[in-house]
This record gives structure tokens, C-alpha cells and sequence, in this order.
């Protein structure tokens, strides 16, 4: 009889899920791979194993609803028949904000849930989805142990002048401050360092996030010291459908000139704007690419645009730059934006190993060098899975 441990992230269309097994020796390993996409229109259950099999791929019956809660219900029943006479340990949940409070992994109960409900006009696009599997595991299969990891946690090492605002120190007092996102694919990105060679110590190091939602951490002594995201995660990059930073101003002269309250303000800039607003054709880099239209090339060059200037800022952070990592999405897959990006900041003495970036190779720059510059798989599921594990000391208990 196995021992498994589930972990869930769950999005605004898409809900990902990763089953890892957990061996006598506390070791875990991946199971199998899952998500569904397509929420709210024509959901899809796709799972795959780790050997490569196919083990699912079907349509989600949308005569109930095809909403987020019917496809957990969908993927927790394929799942309990999947695990059979084994045991689900734990699941262990992303969460995009956890606020001031909330700085590490903490096991779940009503009022922590409460507490991270409030915090929903904070990640409007993001919170909401992250809570609601863990409602719906509770009803589903009460009594397993569950745990949240917060992506803003890996930022709060920063000093109090890289998270303030230059407003009344009233406002920095109650939370109004730069938490950052993204955090737990940076943590997992600086757990790589030692098998990339790079010095944990003294290396200065900016990891490029690079996706639908598309944040930069400069990152020193294996911790943020940095970050393009603030109070939410609108700020910074150009994204997929999210403005990035935008002066104030405009915002004031919006709910002015258009009389615009503050849902329709929400409304534009989380999903109006971005590649999809500048384009008007898609919030998909790999469309826009294809794409023939002056527009989606205008999209791209500014996305690259603002990755360039961006790391010039956090460089400046850092006191100089010794490696550019890409992870995410566009980071990881796009050939195309790493090559524009990497021209952006030679300047700096990084020197782009073409052949190397077009393979897809995990060092992407030359010998000579002065920066290095890498691409590497982000696992934000296998960093819940360890936080899951270590927080309530599984490996002990097998």
C-alpha cells in the first residue's frame, strides 16, 4: 500500500496537480501529472504518468456546470480511484498572497482560511481560485491534513526600503507595501544554484519569471533582496493580460475622463490590458510570434522592452549582475524572447551562446562571457511537495 501526497495549483482557467509517492525513506517521487483546462467553457481532464503514458484525456461533463468546483469534484473522485488502498498523506496548496501575517507554510484551519479570504482584493485574479480547492477537499475528504505555501513568503527577506511605498508611513504600518510574487518558483529556482555551480554566497543572481503573469527577482546569499511585482501582482512586466507598472496618474484620469468606478478600473487592467490589450489579437506569446500583425510586434518588443530596463533597475539592486536565469512558461520555451532579451542587457558583458539557446541548452551563454546566463525548468509543485512533507514531518512517520 502506497503513501501519496497531492498538490494542487489551481488558476483562473486551469487547475494543475501533481501526485508524488512517498517512499519508506521519506524520498518523494512523481506519480503522475494532471490538469484541466478550459474552465468555463469546455474543461479537460488530461492526466499524464511519469513514465510518459497517457492515463486520461477527456471532456468534463458541463451539464452540472463548468466551473471550478465540478472539475475538483471531477479530479478528487478520478484521483481517490486512482490511489485505491493507498493513502493520501497530505495536499498541499500555492497561494498566490498571504499578506503580513502568513510568511511560511502553515496547516490549514478556519481561520487561517478567513484570514487569506480577506486578502482576495489583493490578487483578485489569483486568490479566489486558490482557496477553493481547499473548501472542496474538505468536503470531499475531511481529516487530510492540508498546507499552504505562500508565493509572497520568499520575499519578505527584503529590507523594509525595497517593500515601502513613498506614501504617509501609515499606510506601510497597515500593509500597504511591496510583497512580490512568484516566490515559490524563485525558491525553488535558488534551491538549483549548487548543481548550476553557482556560489549560493555572493553571487548576485536575477531569475527572470517569464510567463502569462511575468515577474523578475534579484536574488543574493540565496535570498530576495528585490523584486519587479509589488503591492500586487499588476505590478512591473508588461503580462499576458495585466498592465504592468502604469503611472498613478493615468488611473485618476481614467476614472475621470471615463467616469470608470473601480471594478471597471480592476476589469482593464487585469484582463484587458497587457499583450492582449496592446495586440488586440492574443495574450499568447507563441501567437504573437506567429502573428503578422504590426501590433503583436509592437506587444513583443515592449514585453522586451521592460525585461530589459527592469534588470538594469535590479542589477542596480545588486551592486552588478554575474547571472541572468530564465524560468516560466516563455522563459523556459521561447528561444525567440530569450535571444531579444539577453541583447537588451549585453551591455552588462553578457554574451549569448546562440546555438546553445536555440538547442535549448541549460547554459545559454558563451565561455567569454563576463555573465552567465541559463535557462532552467521551474518546479513550484515539487517545492509544495517538500514545504507539504517537511512541515508535518512525513518522512518520520512512514
Amino acid at each position: 500500500m502506497f503513501n501519496y501526497l497531492l498538490v494542487i495549483n489551481a488558476g483562473s482557467s486551469s487547475i494543475k496537480f501533481t501526485l508524488f509517492r512517498i517512499e519508506s525513506s521519506g524520498r518523494l517521487v512523481e506519480e503522475l501529472k494532471g490538469q484541466v483546462d478550459g474552465i468555463g467553457n469546455f474543461p479537460q481532464l488530461k492526466v499524464i504518468h511519469s513514465d510518459g503514458g497517457l492515463l486520461v484525456d477527456k471532456r468534463i461533463d458541463t451539464s452540472v456546470a463548468p466551473d471550478h468546483k465540478n472539475c475538483l469534484n471531477e479530479i478528487c473522485s478520478w484521483l481517490l480511484q486512482y490511489i485505491g488502498k493507498g493513502k493520501l498523506q497530505a495536499i498541499g496548496h500555492r497561494v498566490v498572497h498571504g499578506g503580513l501575517d502568513y510568511i511560511t507554510p502553515v496547516l490549514i484551519n478556519q481561520k487561517i482560511l478567513s484570514d487569506l479570504e480577506n486578502l482576495i482584493p489583493l490578487a483578485p485574479l489569483h486568490q479566489p481560485h486558490n482557496l477553493l480547492p481547499i473548501r472542496t477537499f474538505e468536503e470531499i475528504i475531511p481529516g487530510v491534513p492540508q498546507i499552504v505555501c505562500f508565493d509572497t513568503a520568499f520575499h519578505r527577506t527584503q529590507s523594509e526600503t525595497a517593500q515601502s511605498f513613498g506614501l504617509p508611513k501609515r499606510f506601510f504600518n497597515e500593509g500597504i507595501r511591496r510583497y512580490g510574487f512568484h516566490g515559490i518558483s524563485y525558491e525553488f529556482i535558488a534551491s538549483e544554484l549548487p548543481r548550476l555551480g553557482l556560489e549560493i554566497h555572493g553571487t548576485r543572481i536575477i531569475v527572470a519569471h517569464l510567463g502569462s503573469g511575468a515577474s523578475l527577482c534579484a536574488i543574493q546569499n540565496g535570498v530576495s533582496i528585490a523584486t519587479t511585482m509589488g503591492f500586487s501582482p499588476l505590478d512591473g512586466l508588461v503580462m499576458g493580460t495585466r498592465c504592468g507598472s502604469l503611472d498613478p496618474g493615468v488611473m485618476l484620469y481614467l476614472m475621470d475622463r471615463y467616469k470608470m468606478n473601480v471594478r471597471e478600473l480592476e476589469h482593464l487592467l487585469y484582463y484587458e490590458s497587457g499583450l492582449l490589450g496592446i495586440s488586440g489579437v492574443s495574450n499568447d506569446m507563441r501567437t504573437l510570434l506567429a502573428s503578422e500583425s504590426p501590433l503583436a510586434a509592437e506587444a513583443i518588443k515592449l514585453f522586451v522592452y521592460r525585461i530589459g530596463r527592469e534588470i538594469g533597475s535590479l542589477a542596480a539592486a545588486l551592486g552588478g549582475l554575474d547571472a541572468l536565469i530564465f524560468t516560466g512558461g516563455i522563459g523556459e520555451n521561447s528561444a525567440e524572447i530569450r535571444d531579444l532579451v539577453c541583447k537588451q542587457v549585453s551591455w552588462l558583458g553578457l554574451e549569448l551562446d546562440r546555438d546553445a539557446n536555440r538547442a535549448a541548452a541549460e547554459r545559454l551563454s558563451t565561455i567569454q562571457s563576463k555573465i552567465s546566463a541559463w535557462v532552467v525548468k521551474t518546479d513550484e509543485n515539487l517545492m509544495i511537495a517538500k514545504h507539504t512533507q517537511n512541515y508535518l514531518g512525513m518522512s518520520h512517520q512512514l
